[in-house]
């Protein structure tokens, strides 16, 4: 995922906190614990505490933040004539989000209904009777609560703005004002931290302190995402105007958001205060050390080097194939960086990484979800 910022001046670029954002991120955490490590017994009592037709509301609704985070919990991205500022508070958040026109808010709400169109953008369902009914059939496909929500989004959108406003500022008075009071300090140091780190350090170097996942093409005119997920923004569309907002976030790890929705100023969610792990491992070294290990004679292999070291001679005697057949095998795992080797005289030993193993399946699940 990439994006252009050919000609963008660096005063465009900036780091806020946002409430409403950072309230999205933490009713998927409230949704999806396990996606959180770190945030169980808070989403254990939090949803103990929540009133019965609370829950209801955020069942009825949590499509918006469970599978995909909606675009509009970042409002300040779509808002035209603005200047792509967060609200200072979760109040003025939402005064923005009144400000998005029907099209854009219908467009962002059933995001989860037509993603196939969020890259290339499509006619509204509000106009168009062929991509109504399309938003209604893949609602429907996805549940029953999907499907009546859809028909009461595109029958009567104010109401349903209405509604979604309601839903969020009865999570304000039932949990996140105290949530947001303990969290926002330290989203506000680090959004001072990284102003700070651009104005002196420059862009290149405060990419890599947001996400390892983060990194300036060698011309400095793109940002590329190393994510799964495919897609190009710009933050120089003169439709919109130039910007592009960093917005950190308590709730995020292990997701790097980037919302890329055309017409929409670029922004990256990135998580603040993740768990003290290993350097992550990027997209494609993830594939290549999955791809090495789906060979069944390299497992073969990687299970004797899991024990001992092993010369190439030993390996192809064990297994009853020849010393080139196992020299390219192991070239393979040594290339996605499973395999060390140590010369031991005239011998060359190689061994199984153990803890790069173990950490395939967190790199695994940090990739997909990141």
């Amino acid at each position: 995922m990439s994006i252009e910022i050919a000609g963008l001046p660096p005063e465009r670029i900036v780091f806020e906190t946002s409430p409403l954002a950072e309230l999205g991120l933490a009713l998927h955490a409230l949704s999806e614990p396990g996606h959180h490590p770190g945030m169980g017994a808070w989403a254990t009592a939090t949803a103990a505490s929540l009133k019965p037709d609370l829950a209801d509301r955020l069942h009825e609704a949590d499509f918006l933040w469970r599978n995909t985070f909606s675009d509009l919990f970042m409002p300040f991205a779509g808002v035209r004539g603005g200047d792509g500022r967060t609200g200072a508070t979760l109040a003025d958040d939402l005064a923005l989000l009144d400000r998005l026109d029907d099209e854009q808010f219908v467009d962002a709400a059933l995001e989860f209904t037509c993603p196939t169109t969020y890259n290339t953008g499509a006619p509204s369902p509000l106009t168009d009777p062929a991509m109504r009914n399309r938003a209604l059939d893949m609602a429907a496909a996805r549940g029953p609560q999907q499907r009546d929500f859809t028909s009461r989004l595109l029958d009567d959108p104010a109401a349903t703005r209405a509604w979604v406003r309601r839903l969020a500022e009865d999570c304000d008075e039932a949990f996140f004002a105290d949530t947001w009071q303990r969290v926002r300090a330290q989203l506000a140091a680090d959004a001072r931290h990284k102003s700070e780190l651009l104005r002196h350090k420059g862009l290149s170097e405060t990419l890599h302190s947001v996400s390892p996942a983060l990194s300036l093409d060698g011309g400095g005119t793109r940002i590329e995402a190393d994510k799964l997920t495919v897609g190009r923004a710009t933050a120089v569309d003169p439709a919109v105007g130039a910007g592009l907002t960093f917005v950190p976030s308590h709730f995020g790890w292990p997701h790097l958001m980037v919302l890329h929705r055309p017409r929409w100023r670029p922004v990256i969610h990135y998580p603040v205060g993740a768990p003290d792990l290993p350097s992550h491992a990027s997209v494609e070294l993830m594939k290549r050390r999955l791809d090495a290990l789906a060979h069944p004679v390299r497992m073969q292999l990687c299970r004797n080097l899991a024990r001992a070291p092993y010369t190439t001679g030993e390996l192809a005697d064990f297994h009853r194939i020849t010393a080139p057949e196992v020299s390219r095998h192991l070239a393979v795992l040594k290339k996605a960086g499973l395999v060390t080797t140590t010369r031991r005289g005239r011998y060359v030993m190689h061994q199984l990484d153990v803890t790069v193993v173990a950490r395939l399946g967190s790199d695994f699940l940090e990739g997909i979800l990141r």
